[in-house]
């Protein structure tokens, strides 16, 4: 009887987890979409519109952990998000870690926001490996501020993406060199059903999670279609 027992709650265990992290993937996209969504309602202070008309891919990140002591790291999950081919409206989100490190002595602990554009091919590429370095694999470089800024330097030409964040209420260009951005397969299986990795996701055509649809809503608001 114990047995049959402890049989019945794993199997009651196993069938609401896929429920509980679709949950949190759903919350996870729903903060996205109000990041991007405050970050873009004040055009003084929000990324360039002419940046993000261009980017090829957009990477919301809420609530990047950031910790130090001694040993400092990052780590965030998010989601990235590349326009349909053609570039008219965007297609299904894609799940990413972003994970790094450092060494110093430092001591605190900090959450922000971290935004990424992607600003070529090259760059939406990278999306499709496996995990890549920003600023190793990736050029990269931080993002300007504001409605009439435009990408005037050589790095900001040539980066493959362009980098924010958003810390207690402060939207600024970030630098994140030496982080690692990688897919987060248990993510993507909760949105899709499948493990699968980035790749698949952005070359699939898969129909947008109904959890995304306001991330998608937001996007489509602000940047319908790319422009070159």
């Amino acid at each position: 009887m114990r047995l049959t027992s402890i049989a019945l709650a794993i199997a009651l265990s196993a069938g609401f987890l896929p429920a509980k992290e679709q949950s949190k993937t759903n919350e996870r996209l729903d903060d996205s979409a109000s990041l991007f969504s405050e970050i873009m309602g004040t055009p003084d202070r929000s990324i360039p519109q002419n940046l993000l008309d261009k980017s090829y891919c957009i990477v919301l990140v809420p609530g990047l952990k950031k910790g130090a002591f001694v040993f400092g790291g990052k780590y965030g999950r998010g989601f990235a998000v590349c326009r349909k081919s053609g570039g008219q409206g965007w297609g299904p989100p894609a799940a990413v870690r972003i994970e790094g490190g450092s060494f110093g002595l430092q001591i605190g602990v900090s959450s922000s926001d971290v935004v990424l554009l992607i600003m070529n091919e090259r760059g939406m590429n990278r999306l499709t490996t496996s995990k890549f370095t920003i600023g190793g694999e990736a050029t990269a470089a931080a993002g300007p501020v504001g409605r009439d800024a435009t990408a005037q330097t050589d790095a900001l030409l040539t980066a493959e993406i362009l980098s924010w964040s958003r810390s207690k209420g402060l939207f600024a260009g970030l630098s994140l060199e030496g982080s690692t951005l990688r897919n987060d397969i248990d993510e993507n299986k909760a949105m899709y059903g499948q493990p699968w990795d980035n790749k698949q996701v952005l070359s699939s055509g898969a129909k947008t999670p109904a959890g995304a649809t306001k991330l998608l809503a937001e996007l489509n608001k602000y940047s319908p279609r790319q422009t070159h």
